[in-house]
């Protein structure tokens, strides 16, 4: 059984929490199911809006499935979280991927 597949069967059975749909939502991204992983990663954030790794995650789904203006709006809410939480590496980190993802919206609907 895949760990797509064990998280999955997790959900199913009734668990729902922001960790599993963070791992859910990473292993899907990790394959390359970044419009899947989305649904997850927003719910995980929906379960904790301080999850700013979730948020992270969530920006990179959104712009890997092409949704820039979206994944700019994530890294918006994790920067601010992160920030909130004094975790500078991330916001960092989700600065650099806004700015990519601003990028990639102006080359493709801008």
């Amino acid at each position: 059984m895949s760990m797509i597949e064990q998280f999955q069967a997790m959900l199913d059975a009734g668990q729902d929490n922001a960790m599993l749909r963070f791992s859910l939502g990473n292993a899907l991204l990790g394959e390359g199911r970044a419009a899947e992983a989305v649904e997850h990663l927003r719910a995980a954030v929906g379960h904790d809006p301080k999850y700013s790794a979730a948020w992270k995650l969530l920006g990179k789904a959104l712009a890997e499935s092409g949704d820039h203006r979206a994944a700019i709006e994530a890294f918006d809410q994790g920067i601010a979280v992160a920030e909130e939480k004094g975790d500078k590496q991330a916001a960092k980190e989700m600065q650099v991927f806004r700015r990519r993802a601003e990028k990639q919206m102006g080359g493709a609907d801008g």
